[in-house]
C-alpha cells in the first residue's frame, strides 16, 4: 500500500518503489494541481543520487507532460532543499522530490512540496493518497495540450541566494580549514564550492556518486563519521561537516574529531543566532528536541514552540509566526527568512560563520554555552515490540500515565505524539509508537546521568527491555 509517512512516501526498490506505483502517485499529484487550480503554473522535479532516482523522476515528468502541466526537471542529482527553494524562486506550483534521504541504499522515495516550498501537510498528503485509488484520476482533468519539459541547473542561482544570509567578511578572514563529508549524496559540489567562495581551504571525501552510499545509510551520525573525523585530525582542520544523502540534513566534528549531535548544534546555533546576529521572535522544536533550546530563550525572554515529531509541523509554525529557527533533533533545521524545509548546507554553513566569527574552535563555544545554561544529557533508542504489546502499552500509558518514575515526581503529561512524561527534576521521557514497523521510539533527556539511569530502569520495567 503506497502511504506517506512523516516525510514523503519511502519503499525498497522494485518491490513497492516500482514504475509503476511511482506513475500513480504522479498522476495523483497531477489531479492535485489540476483541482487546485495550480496546472498552469510549472512543477519543479529534483531527484537524489539514489540508484534509479533519476530515471523515476523521467518518469514523473512524462506523466506531467502528458497532463499538460510543464516541468521543470534538474539536470543532475539535487539537494532536497535546493529542490524546494527552486519552487520559491521560479514561482512553481511545487516540487516532487525522488529521495529516500538517509535511508538505506535499497530504498527510495517521493515527496511532494507544495507552492510555499516546505513539506507537505496531513491534509495533502491524505488528499493524494486517497487519488491513487482510482487509477483514472487524470480522466476528469483533459489536457488540450502536453506539457513541456525544461532542464534546469539551480546551483548557481541557489550560491548568490544563500549568500544572504552568511558574514562573508568574517569567513574570508578566519580562512577555516575543513573537511566536508557529502556521503556520497545530492550535497557533492555544493557545500565544499560554498566555502571556497567563501575564503575557506577544503578537503571534500567521498565526493562522488555512489549509489550504494559506501556500503552504509547516508546519515550523518557519530558512528556513520569515522573516516570524517579522522580526516579532521589529519588535516589538522578547524571542522568536519556533513550532510546526508539528499543534503536536508547535517553532521558536525569539531576540531579534535568529536562529532556534535544534532542537539548540540541547534543550541549553539540558536544562542548564537540571537547573541550575535540580532535575530528576533520565537523558536520552534519538536517534542523530542532537547530543552537546552528552551532554557537559553528563557535566557533571552523568547517563546518556545513545541510541535509532534516531523518538520512538517515545525514548518507550520515558522509560517505563521516569527520565528528565529525551527529545529528537531534528527537534524532538521531552518532559520528565519529562509524557506519553511530542512537545509543542512545552510546549517554547515552557520557552523562554520559561528566558528569564524568567534575566533574559537567549536568546542570552546560549546563549553561557554554549558556554563551559561548547563549540561542536558540526552539518550534515544528503538526497541522491537510485538504490535499487540506495542498497542497495550501506548493505551495504557495515554489511560493511566505514572505519577512518578523511579520515585522522580512525573508533573505534566503530553499526548500530541505519544506520550511525553516530564518530571520534577526537570528531566523528561518520550515513547512514541512507529506508524509503520513493530517498534518504541524512546526519547530522554536530564541534567543528570542518575535520572537517565532512573528513566531507563522505568523502560524496561514497562518494555522488557531498551
Amino acid at each position: 500500500m503506497i502511504k506517506f509517512g512523516t516525510d514523503g512516501w519511502r519503499a525498497v526498490i522494485s518491490d513497492e518503489f516500482t514504475f509503476e506505483n511511482v506513475r500513480k502517485v504522479a498522476a495523483s499529484i497531477a489531479a492535485y494541481l489540476y483541482n487546485h487550480k495550480l496546472n498552469g503554473k510549472p512543477l519543479v522535479i529534483g531527484y537524489d543520487a539514489r540508484f534509479l532516482a533519476d530515471k523515476f523522476a523521467e518518469a514523473v515528468a512524462a506523466v506531467m507532460e502528458n497532463a499538460g502541466i510543464n516541468v521543470l526537471l534538474c539536470e543532475r542529482d539535487t539537494p532536497t532543499p535546493v529542490t524546494a527553494w527552486e519552487v520559491v524562486d521560479r514561482g512553481a506550483a511545487g516540487a516532487v522530490m525522488l529521495t529516500a534521504s538517509h535511508n538505506p541504499p535499497q530504498y527510495c522515495g517521493l515527496k511532494f512540496i507544495p507552492d510555499y516550498a516546505g513539506p507537505a501537510t496531513e491534509d495533502i498528503t491524505k488528499e493524494i493518497e486517497e487519488k491513487i485509488l482510482t487509477p483514472s484520476s487524470l480522466l476528469g482533468h483533459p489536457s488540450p495540450s502536453r506539457g513541456e519539459v525544461e532542464r534546469i541547473e539551480p546551483r548557481e542561482r541557489y550560491f548568490k541566494y544563500i549568500e544572504r544570509f552568511l558574514d562573508l567578511e568574517a569567513l574570508r578572514k578566519a580562512k577555516l580549514k575543513i573537511v566536508v563529508d557529502p556521503m556520497y549524496g545530492s550535497g557533492r559540489g555544493y557545500l565544499d564550492k560554498l566555502l571556497e567562495r567563501f575564503g575557506c581551504q577544503t578537503e571534500e571525501i567521498h565526493g562522488f556518486r555512489d549509489v550504494l552510499f559506501g556500503g552504509r545509510n547516508p546519515e550523518p551520525e557519530d558512528q556513520t563519521l569515522s573516516e570524517l573525523k579522522m580526516k579532521v585530525k589529519e588535516f589538522n582542520a578547524d571542522l568536519g561537516l556533513a550532510l546526508d544523502g539528499d543534503a536536508d540534513r547535517f553532521g558536525v566534528v569539531d576540531e579534535a574529531g568529536d562529532f556534535y549531535s544534532a542537539n548540540q548544534i541547534i543550541s549553539m546555533v540558536f544562542d548564537y543566532l540571537v547573541r550575535d546576529k540580532g535575530y528576533t521572535g520565537g523558536v520552534v522544536r519538536s517534542l523530542a528536541t532537547t530543552h537546552m533550546i528552551d532554557a537559553i530563550a528563557q535566557q533571552h525572554k523568547i517563546k518556545v514552540w513545541e510541535t509532534p515529531v516531523g518538520f512538517k509541523h515545525i514548518a507550520q509554525v515558522m509560517m505563521n509566526e516569527e520565528i528565529i529557527l525551527g529545529g528537531e533533533e534528527s537534524g532538521g533545521f531552518s532559520i528565519k527568512g529562509h524557506i519553511p524545509e530542512k537545509d543542512g548546507i545552510l546549517a554547515d554553513l552557520l557552523v562554520a560563520e559561528m566558528v569564524a566569527k568567534a575566533g574559537r574552535p567549536l568546542s570552546k563555544i560549546w563549553e561557554d554555552l554549558v556554563s551559561r545554561v548547563g549540561t542536558y544529557q540526552g539518550r534515544r533508542g528503538k526497541v522491537e515490540v510485538e504490535e499487540e504489546k506495542k498497542r497495550k502499552i501506548m493505551k495504557n500509558l495515554r489511560e493511566k500515565p505514572p505519577q512518578e518514575i523511579e520515585g522522580i515526581k512525573v508533573t505534566k503529561v503530553n499526548t500530541v505524539d505519544g506520550v511525553k512524561m516530564l518530571l520534577e527534576d526537570g528531566s523528561w521521557l518520550l515513547i512514541r509508537p512507529s506508524g509503520t514497523e513493530p517498534l518504541l521510539r524512546i526519547y530522554a533527556e536530564s541534567k543528570n546521568s542518575n535520572s537517565l539511569d532512573k528513566i531507563d530502569q522505568f523502560c524496561y520495567n514497562l518494555i522488557g527491555r531498551k
